[in-house]
């Protein structure tokens, strides 16, 4: 099958869709599939070897440029190739392209308004760029928020047009009003124009469904799934004695929920006295969010463990896979209903069993796998508890880690991932409705 995946970078951190969205690519490619993927704002940034394209579609330096000034919508393409290069928006990713909606608002609204809005140069890019391509059977937007490429697409090469969900209402409950209301609207309004959307958890699909008003027809699940290269699991016997290791990994943003778990911590150390410990993080930290990473290492100084808690920074892959292997046990109690938790399934196929609030993605990935603890959502009481459990129960948590690994290899690997996609790219090209649910 010949397709067209279209990947959103993300100023140039580790980000979880842009790594499910080359995963896959990758998958299907070594399956035999022509896959296309090419990055739009931004280059990607995966943990694995990188798939995509060097061109990047709708480069973050001229969609600012053209919202900010009309003269640059009007630039010749030669001219706007200078600022569109890799290398360019490589240099100023993360320092001068934001990804913080509060700030996007404007920018967001004129990429729903599509060939209508000021950007109207680079959706005809797009189409000139695909045109020059082998014609794809089938072309897979990123998210929702990239829904006003559909239109111009099909219009272009007749061809079906599927939109994965993965996540991106977080960033639209984020945008301040009016924007946020004109942005689901618009979204809304172009619903009818894609043929599938894929929704990366069953819990995604309800939300989704109901906030933009998509019909079952039109909806199909396709669950994350990890590449398995290079997880491993220690045996037991081969572990060194060392301080039980609670580990955090995603960014480090207020909305993940470090700030919980450093207060579960704090309690948990109540119950357990001198018993060595250690609470690590990782991950991804904006410069605007490094007082907030202050004020958890303030907390913890209050509650006098602020020695025992290490941010060990933005990992590559072999650190993330280091950094897992030294972990008893992964908590990320994120404040909002998360709908993917690739975290998870990173520390499930590493034997690191999780404890997790019950909601959003999160509660299906733990009663599917059995890989963890689901404890009562915005409670450090509870997740404090959680944690002792697995702490005092050293023959439960290695019972619970061998079903974490047995559970992602049944059930989320991008094999599973890869072949569900296909499935329902089939059904698409036959015309049959989707399933509306999941089959994992």
């Amino acid at each position: 099958m010949r397709i067209l995946q279209i990947t959103a970078g993300a100023a140039g951190m580790y980000c979880g869709s842009c790594t499910r969205d080359n995963a896959l690519a990758r998958e299907l490619l070594a399956r035999g599939h022509e896959v296309t993927l090419v990055p739009v704002y931004t280059p990607t940034r995966p943990d694995e070897p990188n798939v995509s394209r060097s061109r990047v579609l709708f480069g973050g330096i001229s969609v600012y440029l053209q919202q900010k000034a009309p003269l640059f919508r009007r630039t010749p393409r030669l001219l706007d190739r200078l600022w569109d290069a890799p290398g360019v928006l490589r240099a100023v990713a993360g320092r001068a392209i934001s990804t913080d909606a509060r700030l996007l608002g404007d920018l967001t609204v004129s990429m729903l308004n599509g060939e209508r809005g000021p950007l109207h140069k680079e959706f005809e890019k797009l189409v000139d760029w695909v045109r020059a391509e082998p014609l794809p059977e089938i072309i897979d937007l990123p998210n929702s928020l990239l829904i006003a490429l559909a239109a111009p697409l099909k219009r272009a090469f007749g061809r079906p047009v599927c939109c994965t969900l993965q996540g991106e209402e977080l960033f639209l409950d984020t945008l301040v009003s009016p924007y946020r209301e004109q942005a689901l609207a618009l979204i809304r309004a172009q619903v009818p124009g894609v043929d599938r959307f894929v929704a990366v958890s069953d819990y995604c699909a309800a939300f989704m469904s109901s906030l933009l008003g998509i019909p079952a027809s039109k909806m199909s699940v396709v669950p994350l799934g990890i590449s398995m290269d290079g997880y491993d699991r220690p045996k037991p016997e081969a572990r060194s004695p060392k301080p039980f290791s609670i580990g955090y990994f995603a960014r480090v943003a207020p909305e993940k929920g470090l700030h919980v778990l450093a207060d579960a911590y704090a309690r948990l150390r109540r119950r357990t006295g001198r018993v060595p410990m250690r609470l690590r993080a990782a991950g991804y930290l904006a410069r605007a969010h490094q007082s907030y990473l202050d004020d958890v290492r303030r907390f913890l100084e209050r509650h006098h463990v602020a020695a025992e808690f290490s941010y060990e920074g933005e990992l590559d892959r072999a650190g993330k896979l280091a950094f897992l292997r030294r972990l008893d046990v992964l908590s990320v109690p994120a404040t909002y209903d998360e709908p993917k938790g690739l975290f998870l399934l990173e520390a499930m196929a590493s034997g690191v069993p999780v404890v997790q609030p019950r909601r959003g993605g999160f509660t299906e990935i733990v009663e599917r796998t059995g890989g963890g603890l689901l404890v009562e959502r915005d409670d450090p009481e509870a997740l404090a508890g959680g944690l002792y459990a697995l702490h005092s129960t050293p023959e439960d948590r290695e019972a619970m880690a061998d079903r974490a690994v047995q559970g992602v290899l049944a059930r989320y690997t991008v094999a599973h991932s890869a072949a569900r996609l296909i499935e329902v790219y089939t059904s698409v090209l036959n015309g049959a409705p989707g399933a509306g649910a999941s089959v994992a």
